[in-house]
């Protein structure tokens, strides 16, 4: 696991805070009657529920693993202390598609917050980071998976966080 640190603000922290405990305290322990019930059918090599059960553990435990990680590594982030003049983790950016033509808002935020759909993406992805340290006025070239995003940035102002 990364050893970075990941900005996030108050609330994204408790909204992790409550995943983790509800998959500790409630998803595990239904899983785990599920794995000991499928358990007492017998023959284990030949039973497709108890097989399934001890999968569903697996990857409620490696989820379990990746909130841990991310809530050990986290710095809360009080958004009232950020630049509003540069784009950083807590911004509201307004950008031109160059390429395109069209007008885009993107609010960076951390783990729990995301809503791609609305605009709220991770500080961490390509395009936030593409984004970070630019002013109003600044073009930006960003490498993503399908080439490269051009955008200009119109406006920079602190994300409802």
């Amino acid at each position: 696991m990364s050893q970075d640190a990941i900005p996030m603000t108050r609330e994204g922290y408790e909204k992790l805070k409550a995943e983790l405990d509800r998959l500790r305290n409630v998803e595990m322990v239904e899983v785990t009657k599920r794995v000991a019930k499928a358990r007492e059918l017998g023959d284990l090599s030949e039973n497709a529920e108890y097989h399934a059960a001890r999968e569903d553990q697996g990857l409620l435990q490696a989820r379990i693993n990746e909130l841990s990680d991310r809530l050990a590594r986290a710095v809360i982030i009080d958004p009232s202390h950020l630049p509003r003049d540069t784009v950083v983790f807590g911004s509201r950016v307004k950008v031109l598609d160059l390429d395109i033509e069209e007008e885009e808002v993107f609010e960076l935020v951390g783990p729990g917050q995301e809503d791609p759909d609305n605009g709220r993406i991770l500080s961490t992805s390509p395009i936030a980071q593409g984004l970070m340290g630019h002013k109003v006025g600044d073009v930006v070239e960003i490498p993503v998976p399908r080439g490269v995003i051009r955008y200009k940035i119109l406006d920079i102002s602190l994300a409802q966080l």
